[in-house]
């Protein structure tokens, strides 16, 4: 499926690629990719062709954020109104993959800025390669370092001390950092970084789709639960997945020394 300045492309094993394709500015964003990925991404829970989705981007850079000339310039010159109907757009764009029923496997190529840096963060798993950076660089340019949910979304991924560091400086991280602080959940050599992020989704893919479902939805939903309200979430989801069909045929599976074929449901 062509867009405008992204490829989204669907495989027969459940995997869709989506391609940042601007590589002469590393894979700028403009008004246009904010307005259709926000439409993709809660258009894509109705998509049963698709299991899991990988991001990547075309080029040496996997996306370095608003194009100052075509995004942040006009900015300049609108309305209020107009500033802020664009800064919810863009924060609905992470709305909408932290809310979709399956798993998101951000290919890391190459730089991720600004909002690349949250597009990749609001991924579920991060593969990086070897030379790829993240950089958190809104108060760099003289915004605040929280966008799109960063400071909602950072802290529990590394921390709430490590994310105040890298919201406030808005420093350069490298892949290994990013490895150790949890940003990043695989480093690889560059030419592998593709490869083994459609090897983890093609197995997310693959697997019972249902449940994976619901960890990602009971992940998030328990961050503002205290801890009774969270089990008994946990006890009502894990009470009706016991009764579906995968697990069924996983039992059923495994009394007839099998590999089961889950079903999604």
């Amino acid at each position: 499926m062509s867009h405008h300045d992204f490829r989204f492309e669907r495989g027969s094993d459940g995997v869709a690629v989506l391609t940042f394709d601007r590589p002469e500015t590393l894979n700028s964003l403009t008004f246009a990719i904010y307005g259709q990925l926000e439409r993709l991404f809660r258009e894509l829970d109705d998509d049963e062709t698709v299991k899991a989705v990988v991001l990547t981007g075309h080029g040496r850079g996997f996306c370095s954020g608003a194009s100052v000339e075509e995004v942040l310039g006009p900015l300049l010159e609108s309305e209020l109104d107009a500033a802020l109907a664009f800064t919810r757009m863009t924060s609905a764009v992470v709305r909408n993959m932290l809310r979709l029923q399956k798993p998101i496997v951000a290919a890391i190529n190459g730089i991720a800025a600004g909002a690349g840096a949250m597009l990749a963060l609001a991924s579920d798993l991060r593969v990086m390669a070897e030379t790829a950076k993240f950089a958190f660089l809104f108060t760099r340019v003289g915004l605040a370092g929280a966008d799109m949910g960063g400071a909602w979304l950072l802290p529990k991924v590394v921390g709430t001390g490590r994310a105040m560091e890298i919201l406030l400086l808005g420093d350069k991280l490298s892949a290994e950092e990013c490895h150790r602080l949890g940003l990043a959940n695989r480093v690889v050599p560059a030419d592998e970084v593709l490869a083994a992020a459609l090897a983890l989704a093609r197995r997310l893919a693959a697997g019972p789709s249902l449940a994976l479902a619901m960890t990602k939805q009971l992940v998030w939903n328990e961050w503002p639960m205290d801890l009774d309200a969270a089990l008994e979430q946990e006890a009502q989801a894990q009470a009706l997945l016991l009764r579906a069909h995968d697990h069924r045929e996983f039992y059923k599976a495994w009394m007839e020394q099998r590999e089961p074929r889950f079903l999604g449901r």
